[in-house]
């Protein structure tokens, strides 16, 4: 099972400074617990302070761990400046294809690329352009916003359709504890979150998604 903390320092308490603090503080229990991908999402931040950020995250992790990944949302260029491990690309924004081609050329090497999804139609574009996974959201519904979720069948319809069924989906959008056996029961790959993995005890969470 993938698992995949998307990163919101707003959501911690205290001022600027010690919400960065207490970020920089999760990420390094993230990836010392055993999250597999850790995305750092924190996209009103000018570029300079993002890049700045995104290198003490890359330290963070690779100080914690020896198989957490790095990515970016949606800034290959600061993906590429601090070494981060991929990118994660926002839904309708640029194309896996296109980034893996800059990627290769700028470095030689192959990034790890997510895409976020909200339909069947948005993985099969996802796997034709060459992502490594892509997020589909969200499952349930987002009581912040009351944005209703597509529920479960519309998980397992998509991670059973033929075209997708070998290609890693993740759910999120709700997850917690207590519904992420039943996204895992009807076909994601893994589960994605930002409370899920920001709030609370990251190792307890870890143990008991493992246990699932």
């Amino acid at each position: 099972m993938l698992l995949y903390y998307i990163t919101d320092r707003k959501g911690l308490s205290g001022s600027e400074a010690q919400q960065f603090r207490a970020l920089l503080s999760r990420i390094a229990d993230a990836a010392r617990a055993g999250v597999d991908y850790i995305q750092l999402r924190e996209k009103d931040l000018p570029s300079r302070q993002l890049e700045r950020l995104a290198r003490e995250a890359g330290r963070a992790i690779h100080d914690n761990s020896n198989t957490a990944k790095l990515l970016i949302n949606g800034r290959a260029d600061v993906a590429l400046a601090v070494g981060a491990d991929g990118i994660h690309l926002p839904s309708g924004e640029l194309a896996a294809s296109e980034v893996r081609a800059l990627w290769k050329q700028c470095t030689g090497s192959q990034p790890l690329i997510g895409v976020s999804a909200h339909s069947t139609a948005d993985i099969l574009d996802a796997e034709a352009q060459g992502a490594d996974f892509a997020v589909l959201a969200p499952i349930f519904e987002k009581v912040q916003t009351s944005t209703p979720g597509i529920g479960l069948q519309a998980l397992l319809a998509t991670c059973t359709y033929p075209a997708t069924a070998r290609f890693a989906v993740l759910a999120l959008g709700g997850v917690t504890l207590s519904n992420a056996h039943a996204c895992i029961k009807a076909g994601a790959a893994g589960v994605a979150g930002i409370r899920l993995f920001q709030q609370g005890d990251v190792f307890e969470t870890v143990k008991r998604l493992r246990e699932l």
